[in-house]
């Protein structure tokens, strides 16, 4: 079992604890407030019964789902007492104030004032032990860190005394340099260390003066996989739209990472998953039909399947409903433009409601994709836009989308210069990641199919 993992066990284990000792504690004092009402003669008859015993067994199951949407346990390490308080602090009052209208609120108290006292326990109590039993957990991981029993194994590309600098400084903070290769090694020597050696982390410690080709240079890491830093030396330039980290006052630009925050990642993707699913459910009727006439419109399978880019760069096989007669690029890759001869009749009519990207809501259920985001594309197209625009790598943060910024300003690009062009919305998205901007592009979306103006 990995560390992170054994550190997210115990945050779990954490966190059930401490809702469980809380809510039997909540329900100590709601038997000894509403003890004439309850008609229950002894605490225990009280806390042994049925329906007590049932919500205490379901309360800790609420509180980490909360948690979970929270987005507290997708980073385990580096975290510090302060954090731990205010995500605590956000998570609990929410908690407090659902689990007071839903249950407390049924009970009949003596006074209104009981009331008060109920919603103030519950909060004072679930903030401290969740609180206090986090710490704890935290605690015990910097303890390990210091140790050396837990570090984050790295590569370092740079040299020179810039880089010497860096390795004392991360290793204070769990990080171990496993190797440091310069710029002129890496062709040379990446390939070999990453297959003998375990790379958690790649950091960069580029010069200032060789920030023109550093997107050039991240883009051939990023396919390394890992997770990838650049000491910001110099602000500005494509790095201006990557997340801020730091360390020990080191200021790491994080470029494997979007703005988005961790309850908004996590709320994206479940929301994402069940629009997806009933989206799929609803549409069977339509879904029928248009199968019926891209079959009747021209020979070939209803739905065409093309491997894309996407999250981490990671490829993924997507679908559509066919627009186009079959072998349509029987000489090479060639995106589509208007009046394209490659289009069938109803594949046009398809093209203009975008009615031909409903199958991908499949992709959106297994993962690969998501309901909002930059749209994927070939590796063939993606090669010449990263000679023009490096920076494109930072797309592959988020995980591509049905719709898109892009589609819905732009529209489909029929070369790579429209692409380019098209790119300046996707980038203008991954800047000002919200689940209020996702709505907003979904709305342009919902325009776009009942207008028909997609193409």
């Amino acid at each position: 079992m990995s560390d992170s993992r054994r550190q997210r066990l115990k945050y779990f284990g954490a966190d059930f604890l401490s809702a469980s000792l809380a809510w039997m504690l909540f329900n100590v004092l709601r038997y000894y407030e509403l003890a004439f009402y309850l008609g229950f003669g002894q605490l225990s008859d009280y806390m042994t019964y049925r329906v007590v015993w049932e919500v205490q067994l379901c309360i800790p199951f609420f509180w980490m789902g909360l948690y979970y949407f929270s987005g507290y346990y997708n980073r385990v390490f580096g975290k510090s007492g302060m954090e731990d308080f205010f995500t605590t602090l956000l998570s609990v009052s929410l908690g407090s104030v659902v689990l007071f209208f839903l249950i407390v609120l049924n009970d009949i108290p003596h006074s209104f004032e009981v009331y008060y006292r109920f919603f103030f326990f519950l909060f004072g109590m679930q903030f401290c032990l969740a609180y206090a039993f986090r710490a704890v957990v935290t605690a015990g991981g910097r303890r390990r860190v210091r140790r050396g029993e837990w570090v984050v194994r790295t590569l370092i590309i740079g040299g020179g005394e810039t880089v010497e600098g860096i390795c004392r400084r991360l290793s204070a903070t769990g990080y171990r340099v496993q190797a440091c290769l310069g710029e002129d090694e890496i062709d040379s020597r990446l390939s070999s260390i990453l297959s003998g050696e375990q790379i958690d982390e790649i950091i960069v410690a580029a010069d200032s003066t060789d920030y023109d080709r550093l997107p050039s240079l991240l883009y051939s890491l990023y396919e390394c996989k890992c997770p990838l830093k650049i000491v910001a030396s110099k602000p500005g330039g494509p790095l201006s739209r990557a997340r801020l980290t730091n360390i020990r006052g080191l200021p790491l630009v994080d470029v494997t990472d979007n703005n988005f925050s961790e309850a908004g990642k996590n709320i994206k993707l479940w929301m994402d998953k069940i629009v997806a699913s009933l989206a799929m459910v609803l549409l069977l009727p339509l879904y029928i039909y248009i199968m019926y006439r891209v079959r009747r419109d021209s020979p070939g399978p209803m739905i065409f399947r093309q491997e894309r880019t996407g999250y981490r760069g990671k490829p993924f096989m997507m679908y559509k409903f066919r627009t186009m007669f079959v072998d349509a690029e029987e000489n090479g890759p060639l995106l589509a433009s208007d009046n394209d001869a490659r289009v069938t009749p109803f594949g046009r009519l398809m093209r203009k409601y975008r009615l031909d990207e409903l199958p991908q809501f499949w992709n959106v259920i297994r993962g690969d994709m998501s309901l909002v985001g930059p749209r994927p594309e070939r590796k063939f197209f993606i090669d010449q836009i990263v000679e023009r625009a490096p920076w494109y790598y930072l797309l592959h943060n988020v995980r591509p989308g049905i719709t898109s910024l892009g589609m819905v300003k732009y529209g489909y690009a029929s070369n790579v210069d429209q692409m380019l062009e098209r790119l300046e919305y996707d980038m203008l998205y991954y800047e000002n990641m919200s689940l209020a901007f996702d709505l907003t592009i979904l709305a342009y979306t919902l325009r776009t199919v009942f207008t028909g103006k997609g193409v």
